[in-house]
């Protein structure tokens, strides 16, 4: 089982700030189903998807960038924090 905490617009588009799921491949895989599963959007129109080939993701507290995510393992991965961008400083 894996924890998912949603932060900034991804809470936004998929509407609670964390869940836990069966997580088995790899964070590509997760992310496709998680996309296609929950298509509701943010007030700004982006869709969960969409949200997520702009984030970067912690992975058990290890910095994951999309373009990682096929080679990412969830076999024994705990927790997943989704982090899209944010303005200010």
């Amino acid at each position: 089982m894996v924890e998912i905490h949603y932060f900034a617009a991804a809470r936004a588009a998929r509407g609670v700030p964390q869940e836990s799921t069966e997580a088995t491949g790899t964070l590509a895989d997760l992310l496709d189903t998680l996309g296609t599963t929950h298509t509701e959007t943010t007030a700004g129109g982006m869709t969960l998807a969409q949200i997520f080939d702009r984030c970067s993701f912690l992975i058990d507290g290890r910095t994951v960038t999309p373009q990682d995510a096929p080679t990412v393992d969830l076999s024994t991965v705990r927790r997943i924090d989704v982090l899209p961008p944010f303005a200010g400083g």
